[in-house]
Order: structure tokens, then sequence, then C-alpha cells
């Protein structure tokens, strides 16, 4: 292995556009397409649109600091250098809850539904057979990783234009047509619910800022990732409005849902039939594994950004392999854990995965205002408009996105965070001495 090394630059912007739309999961919609719908009364495309508005203003800002910080580490990178490195490590602390619970809801999710198909397999195998299989690919290297996303991507992508192509068809087709903006504007509309709804879909974006993450292995990443960003974040709100557009056209009675956990389902048996549910079934899979290896690389980089620094033990989260030069030793870690999905069940880790990203979010606008603004001195008409306005905007936002979580989510979140504090007072022997500096001078 090889300890405080360099990593790979090897991504262009093609390559971390797909890398972030398999973060997405440009299916997810159906994850929480029931629950949605029936919460917005019917407006879930109107809910998404919500969420893509919100989502811009903290995309931005991070493409306005990878400007500056291009360096792996994300929002722990950020608001450390904004605001000092105590509260740097909280932030990271508090993006490691949402990052070490995405590749383990994937790989829950994995085996429910291959159980679901087939019964004779059980969830816990597939699960631990999924785990391997994604560790082993990230461990032998992040063009691999790019490579797999190609397909994994490619398969949902092409499913979504299939699907879309169906509703446009039955919708011409149709002697009595639904209103095209029904699913946008109708006279049942209640914002307080579609606000209420945008929240919760607020978990559909959680990972474009992932792509930051793989700073330190994109060739020219002052430009190629915040371009990758921007792109990530339009892409994947227009599809996911396209997408919740497309399902409430081809079942516009929304109340006629029978399981709002598995309505993506009844959706697809309505628009193609069973051959469509089976091939929706295939390419919600292959998403969930575009998702796990994605996440799984993204904390990865995190753990190993933390322990090349010493703020985690730099043996075994700062080491890289020395033949494939990625974090073997952060990747394994992030592999055990994991594993808590063979005991663990979904409402639980959905309930607390936003938890985390959130405050970082949050956090991520400020630092703008910080570095560009006050530290920077960036203070002309466009400067603040820019460097103030949109990040404020970008905070109040998403501020407000995560005061609509649950109680439950706050104690588990508050929880974590109290943890990390008392390691942090470990660390750094009662506060009496700063943590160790995350470097940010492996720069292009």
């Amino acid at each position: 292995m090889v300890v405080d090394g360099q990593l790979r630059r090897v991504l262009g912007t093609p390559s971390l556009v797909l890398f972030g739309l398999a973060y997405l999961v440009p299916l997810t919609v159906f994850t929480t397409y029931g629950l949605i719908t029936q919460q917005t009364s019917g407006h879930l495309a109107t809910a998404y649109l919500v969420t893509t508005v919100v989502m811009a203003f903290t995309a931005v800002s991070y493409a306005l600091n990878v400007r500056a910080h291009p360096s792996a580490g994300s929002a722990y990178t950020y608001v450390q250098r904004s605001f000092g490195a105590h509260a740097g490590f909280i932030t990271g602390w508090a993006l490691m809850l949402d990052y070490l619970l995405l590749p383990m809801i994937n790989y829950l999710l994995i085996g429910i539904y291959v159980n679901a198909q087939f019964p004779w397999v059980p969830a816990w195998l597939v699960v631990v057979l999924a785990i391997a299989l994604v560790t082993a690919t990230t461990i032998v290297g992040i063009t691999v990783v790019d490579k797999a996303n190609l397909v994994l991507v490619g398969a949902q992508l092409v499913f979504a234009v299939v699907f879309v192509a169906l509703v446009v068809a039955q919708l011409t087709g149709a002697s009595q047509r639904p209103g095209l903006l029904e699913p946008f504007v109708s006279s049942d509309l209640a914002w307080p619910a579609v606000f209420a709804g945008a929240a919760v879909l607020a978990l559909s974006f959680l990972g474009f800022d992932a792509i930051s993450t793989l700073s330190e292995e994109a060739r020219d990443a002052r430009r190629s990732v915040p371009r990758a960003i921007v792109i990530t974040t339009a892409l994947g709100g227009v599809i996911f409005v396209v997408l919740s557009w497309a399902s409430q056209t081809a079942l516009p009675d929304w109340q006629s849902i029978t399981d709002p956990d598995s309505a993506g389902l009844q959706v697809m048996t309505e628009a193609g039939g069973q051959l469509l549910a089976n091939f929706f079934l295939a390419a919600y899979i292959a998403g969930c594994f575009a998702s796990a290896t994605a996440s799984q690389v993204s904390v990865a980089r995190i753990l190993f950004a933390m322990g090349r620094d010493g703020v985690l033990p730099r043996g075994v989260f700062g080491a890289l392999s020395a033949r494939f030069r990625t974090p073997v030793g952060a990747t394994l870690v992030v592999a055990a854990v994991s594993l808590l999905a063979l005991v663990i069940d979904l409402a639980t880790l959905a309930s607390v995965i936003s938890f985390g990203a959130l405050a970082a979010f949050s956090l991520v606008n400020l630092t703008v205002v910080k570095g560009y603004v006050i530290d920077g001195r960036r203070r002309s008409p466009r400067d603040i408009a820019l460097y103030g306005v949109v990040p404020v905007i970008g905070f109040v936002l998403t501020l407000w996105l995560w005061t609509n979580l649950t109680a439950e989510t706050f104690v588990v979140g508050g929880a974590w965070a109290l943890v990390g504090v008392a390691y942090l007072a470990v660390l750094t022997r009662g506060f009496r001495r700063p943590p160790p500096q995350l470097a940010v001078d492996h720069t292009p």
C-alpha cells in the first residue's frame, strides 16, 4: 500500500456526469412515487420542480467551491477552509452519515427486489454478493467504475425512453386525453402539500455533490468538476420531472393506487403490461448497483481525505493500494459497515439518510459567502449577486428542507453528531489543540 499518495487524474466532464447520474439513480422517482403522489394529490411533477429549483442553488455553491478547492473531501474541505478545522471535522462527520447509509440502502433494495422476484434466493445472500461485487469493482480502479456506470446508467435511460415513448403513444391514440398539465397544475393543487412533498424528494438529489469528491481524479478539476455538478443537477431534475409527468399521465387517477410502496409496478403494468414491469425491475436493480458503486466510491474518498491528514487513523483510511492506486482501506471499511443491511430495515434507513447531507448543503452555501465576499472581498454588483445572493438563497431553502425532516430523524442525526463531537474532543484533547488540517495542495 501507499500512504499519502496521489490519485490518478483520468476523468473528464462526461465521466463525471455519468458518475453523478449513477449516484442520483434516474429511476429513483419510483422509490417514492406512490407516497408523494398521494401526499400531493397527484402533483408529484410539481413537487419535483420545486425540489429541482432548491437543489440548483446549492449545486452552484458546490461548483464555485470546487474552483477554489479542487481537492478530495467535498463539503469537509470547503467548511474547513472557510470556518476552521473543527467546523470542517463536524461537517465531514455529518456528511458521513449520509454517505455511509447510501451504499447500505442500495444493497438492501437489491436484496429486497431480487428476493421478491425469486423467493428461493435468500435476501441476505444477495446483499453479501452485491457488497462483494461492488467492493471489488471500486478497489480495482475508478476507470472500471466509469465503464460500469456507463452500462448501468445506460440501462436506466433506455428504460426511461421506452416508458415515456409508450406513455406518449397511448396519449396520442387515446380518445379522451387527460390534460398535459394536470400533473403540474389542477383544481385540487395544494401548495403546502407540494412543499412537504418537495422536502421528501430532496432525497432524490442526494449525490450531485459526490462529484466533488473526485476532484483529485478529474482532468482540469477547476473546469470539469463545476460543469459536471451543474449539468448533473439539471439533467437529474429534467429526468425526474419527465418521469413523474409520464407516470401520472399513465395512471391519472392517483386515488386508484393500491400500494404506495410498489406503485411503480402498478404504473408499469398500466403503461405496458407485465413485460414493461419486468423491464422496470431489471433497470431498477441496475440503478441500485450504479448508486451503490458511486456512493461507495465517494465515501471511500472522503474517508481517505480525512485519513490522509490524520483526522482518522492514517494507516487504515489514508492508505492507497500499491497496485490500483485506490483507497483500499477506506473502501473495505465502507463494505464492512454496509453489512448492517443484513439486520436493519428499510424504513429506518430512509428516515435518516438525508440528515447529514442537508446540514452539509446548508453550510456549503455559507462557505461561498465567507470565501468570496468576506475573505476574498469580491464585492462588485455581479460578485454580490453570484457569491452573496445566490448562496444565501440556497442556504435558506436548504435549511427549510432540513427542518421538514421528521423528529425521529433529528434524534438519530443528533446522536450521530454528538458522537462526532465526543470523538473530536478526544482527538484534540478537550479542544485544546486543532484537529489535523486537510491538505488541499493536491491541485492540478
